[in-house]
């Protein structure tokens, strides 16, 4: 059985997660000539819920699922990427310091490096009409999607620094910017709470929740617990809800990757996890500023210290 298994097909990189972080590090393992896998059974990842993008250097405008598309083809002009669409169940150490990666599909796949770009999943408000109206005037992105409320009378809900700055981001366009919070106050750095008092386009709805998200074919109005301005009924053009993030590392943590208090993957300058040939990168890892292009950064650096990794370990 042993030598079965020494027998297997044996990659270089394994890469968790099909979103454009994992496109990205596939890309550079690829001129590396590292036999490499992605396996993901979201292809595109969050970002092909962006209408458009502006942000990513190199393209002016293009939509994110155009973006995501352009990485995966760039992925897959390397003979040595293998793209796989599939969801990862466990990630397991296994025999010659090899890692053992199981599919829903299963799938085995043993690899000599891993990384991790399984990014993070938004906070749901929970409440009805939120997945009903999800673009369609409920956002989880004030800086991916701000840009189509030129004009027009926005909330956002939450009452962090996230809020406080997807609020400020969106008097950018935004004629009038409500934040809701169901605290007495909210809560971001002093700085950023300054510069939402200091904005007059900013209006705060303090001891406030939404309970119920309506419209027609896009978002009209919301339903409040608390009465504001004599009515439980607040119309609006689109609500950007930034309670939070949820880090999608729970297979890293069961491999033994060490995470912070938020749940998020550790990493080092070179993208290293705290175990030898793990790496990750992107929305799932420790850094506090997340876009697209940070995260293929990261996923670039991964590549690369995978590379070197291997290198040095050559038996």
């Amino acid at each position: 059985m042993e030598e079965n298994k020494k027998s297997e097909d044996v990659y270089d990189m394994a890469i968790i997660g099909s979103g454009v972080v994992g496109y990205g590090t596939a890309m550079y393992a690829g001129r590396f000539h590292m036999k490499t896998i992605v396996i993901g059974d979201a292809p595109g990842g969050v970002i092909t819920t962006t209408d458009v993008v502006e942000n990513y250097p190199g393209f002016k405008r293009l939509t994110g699922i155009e973006l995501a598309e352009k990485l995966k083809e760039h992925a897959a002009e390397y003979k040595s990427v293998t793209l796989l669409d599939d969801r990862v169940t466990n990630v397991k150490k296994g025999y010659d310091d090899l890692f053992e990666i199981m599919t829903l599909g299963q799938k085995r796949v043993i690899s000599k490096t891993v990384v991790f770009a399984t990014g993070t999943e938004w906070k749901k408000l929970g409440v009805p009409g939120e997945k009903e109206y999800a673009n369609k005037g409920v956002h989880y992105c004030a800086l991916c999607d701000g840009a189509f409320y030129k004009g027009k009378v926005v909330a956002v809900i939450g009452g962090g620094d996230s809020s406080a700055k997807d609020a400020l981001v969106m008097t950018q366009w935004a004629e009038v910017v409500y934040i809701i919070y169901r605290g007495a106050k909210i809560r971001p750095e002093p700085v950023t709470y300054d510069r939402v008092l200091a904005n007059k386009k900013i209006r705060l709805i303090h001891d406030t929740n939404v309970k119920e998200i309506k419209g027609d074919k896009f978002v009209t109005h919301v339903m409040l617990d608390n009465p504001y301005n004599n009515s439980h009924e607040f119309k609006l053009d689109a609500v950007f809800i930034a309670i939070g993030h949820i880090p999608l590392s729970g297979l890293a943590a069961q491999l033994g990757v060490k995470v912070n208090a938020k749940g998020e993957i550790m990493i080092d300058r070179d993208s290293q996890t705290n175990i030898p040939g793990v790496y990750a990168a992107g929305d799932v890892v420790d850094t506090r500023f997340k876009q697209a292009i940070t995260g293929v950064a990261e996923g670039v650096k991964a590549a690369y210290s995978a590379y070197d990794f291997i290198e040095k370990t050559k038996k």
